[in-house]
């Protein structure tokens, strides 16, 4: 599908009465688990699209342009309280966070499977190993507070274990900064790898910042506050990577085309009819947005929507499902790599005085101290080990014990064995 040949309705008909924004909720004990995952990225991608507009428009004074973002914005506001609307008030935060490290897991796979710059891959492949551990940190907490097993609501598709220890999580901000792609050679996927991935972790960053007060007991709060700091460092890197070099109109353009892009492919995927109704008419909202996005750049450009996106055919769907096979083999090769600079390396590469093992220090001087770290300890204190959902044993021998929490793999030196990052 091409988006750039539909034909586009005008942008007011997309806006709604308060009956028409509300949604009927899904049912949280029958719904398919990337029905809710798909819910998040789009809430997510919302408002990154909303807030991307906000930013334009304080960097520009011809009031012209700035009517006709406020416009598209406004559309894209009540499609984003839409969404969000449609998770149900009967699941709690701890059960929705579940379903956010899902997402995290399996669409970070899915982008690093078919991505072709090696470098975007790498970057990807690093943070899904952080994701897959804070959805196995998470889910030992809801078992011991509301006795729900994670592997319910991931629908046993992605598996609950330790990856990259959260303790290890925690960088030097100077070593989450990467080199930015360029959307004018960089292929059209990467491009929407890079925002894609963007959005999602920045979503998950503002969930955790916002949940975090929130949460009803101490334990939660501090592991909440744990991982919204690891979320920090995972929107420092993905963001990084977009395209810092193109103009304000021309990323408006790139972010209407990736907002059509996940549209159409939720359409293309979603197994809940009422769902797929709600994807069917964003994806016809979006296509106005973007058409209006390439008006507005040949106007104060005059540019082609070609010069920004040559070819406007979508690539494949982007399709979430179980990714095991693939997180275990990046486990195996990976996990033993931190961030450094522009690139990573392993723990046991880095001199004695890195930046890494400063901060290290200052924010985690003893282990004791990090929340989830204790939240497997105080399980395996209840019932004599830790929660998992696994196929089989952990590919890395070093986080395979039952009955204590690995602090050290990823950390410190020459605790495990790792080999390098891959290539398609």
């Amino acid at each position: 599908m091409n988006p750039f040949t539909q034909k586009p309705k005008p942008i007011y008909e997309g806006f709604k009465s308060f009956k028409e924004m509300y949604p009927k909720s899904y049912d949280k004990n029958t719904v398919d688990p990337y029905t809710k995952c798909r819910i998040i990225l789009m809430n997510g991608t919302e408002f990154e699209a909303n807030w991307f507009s906000h930013q334009f428009q304080r960097h520009i004074s011809n009031c012209d342009l700035r009517r006709e973002l406020a416009m598209t914005r406004e559309v894209e506001k009540q499609q984003q309280l839409k969404i969000s609307l449609l998770k149900p008030c009967n699941e709690s935060p701890l059960e929705h966070t579940i379903s956010y490290e899902q997402l995290a897991v399996d669409l970070t796979a899915e982008l690093a499977k078919r991505e072709c710059d090696c470098y975007v891959k790498k970057a990807l492949d690093f943070a899904l190993l952080e994701d897959f551990d804070h959805l196995y940190r998470y889910a030992n907490q809801l078992e011991m507070e509301q006795g729900l097993r994670a592997e319910r609501l991931v629908g046993k598709y992605t598996e609950v274990m330790p990856g990259r220890p959260t303790i290890a999580h925690h960088r030097c901000p100077l070593d989450n900064v990467k080199r930015n792609i360029n959307s004018k050679t960089a292929s059209k996927e990467t491009v929407l790898s890079t925002m894609i991935i963007t959005a999602a972790e920045q979503q998950t960053m503002n969930y955790y910042m916002n949940i975090t007060n929130l949460a009803t007991n101490d334990a939660l709060r501090r592991l909440y506050q744990e991982i919204a700091l690891v979320e920090e460092e995972h929107v420092t890197q993905y963001g990084a990577l977009v395209d810092s070099n193109a103009t304000w109109l021309e990323m408006l353009l790139w972010h209407e085309y990736t907002e059509c892009y996940l549209y159409w492919s939720c359409y293309m995927t979603e197994t809940d009819k009422y769902v797929k109704c709600i994807w069917e008419e964003c994806l016809e909202e979006e296509i106005s947005h973007l058409h209006k996005a390439a008006e507005l750049l040949k106007k104060y450009e005059n540019k082609e929507w070609q010069q920004v996106i040559p070819d406007g055919n979508f690539p494949a769907p982007l399709c979430l499902h179980e990714n095991v096979s693939y997180v275990r083999d990046v486990l195996k090769n990976t996990v033993q790599f931190t961030g450094y600079r522009e690139d990573y390396e392993r723990v046991e590469n880095l001199k004695d005085g890195a930046d890494f093992f400063k901060f290290q220090k200052i924010i985690a001087p003893c282990e004791d101290i990090v929340p989830s770290h204790n939240v497997i300890c105080t399980h395996i204190n209840k019932t004599g080990r830790d929660y998992r959902f696994e196929c089989k044993e952990n590919p890395v021998p070093e986080l395979r014990c039952r009955n204590c929490d690995n602090t050290s793999v990823g950390r410190i030196k020459d605790a495990a064995d790792s080999t390098c990052f891959k290539c398609n």
